[in-house]
């Protein structure tokens, strides 16, 4: 998920800036600190490819919208992000958000899901890496926990996180109470009613807007990708 490096480039580079900006930022300027020229390019290679440094994407533009209003989200946010725009992470979900709190992840169950999504493409060492990469993304968000047994652990959902989950769900055509039991909400680790809460508290941010209550759930989330 590359968190501490995306964090370090939205802190330098200004919301409605252009995708050559960040380019700058990273290769040029070297905000990351990073010791060559080919590791900078790689890395802003990859955070393009992870969450598309570009106001004119729809997703990079909710992402940062949440990232500014709600801190304590934002590495559920870019979680959210990097599932939608990496395939192969989005293949470990499951094995990750079918563990109860306090399961181990089996590590075979990891490479197994990879290995149904990419067949035959990977070899046993990319395999490997790939799979390692995944459970430190999971780790970084929240769902697991230590450096040797990953360990289950529940995540809390904020609004900003949880409007982002809502509008990649909108995406998908989904609306009402429909939006609060997407895949994308289940990253949340919370059932459709106790998100409730957390759509008010994100409706107050204006983030959203929502009625809930009587039976009624009405969510409109389309206004969170606006130009800033």
């Amino acid at each position: 998920m590359m968190l501490a490096e995306l964090s370090q480039v939205l802190r330098e580079v200004p919301v409605d800036a252009p995708r050559d900006a960040y380019a700058d930022a990273i290769v040029q300027e070297n905000v990351l600190g990073k010791q060559t020229d080919a590791t900078r390019r790689l890395t802003n290679q990859r955070l393009g490819e992870l969450y598309a440094l570009d106001h004119r994407t729809p997703l990079f533009r909710a992402l940062r919208r949440v990232w500014e209003i709600d801190e304590p989200g934002r590495p559920l946010a870019a979680l959210l992000c990097a599932l939608a725009r990496d395939p192969l992470l989005r293949a470990t979900a499951s094995p990750v958000l079918e563990l109860p709190a306090g399961a181990e992840l089996i590590r075979q169950h990891l490479l197994e899901a990879i290995r149904a999504a990419v067949g035959d493409r990977l070899n046993d060492s990319t395999l490997d890496k790939v799979a390692r990469n995944a459970a430190s993304t999971w780790s970084q968000a929240g769902h697991l926990e230590g450096r040797v047994r990953k360990i289950r652990r529940c995540v809390e959902p904020t609004p900003g996180s949880l409007a982002l989950a809502l509008w990649l769900a909108s995406i998908e055509g989904l609306a009402g109470e429909q939006l609060l039991s997407s895949g994308w909400t289940r990253v949340l680790d919370r059932t459709p009613g106790e998100l409730h809460a957390v759509v008010l508290r994100a409706k107050q941010l204006g983030l959203l807007a929502a009625n809930i209550g009587g039976g009624t759930v009405e969510i409109d989330v389309s206004d969170l990708d606006s130009r800033m």
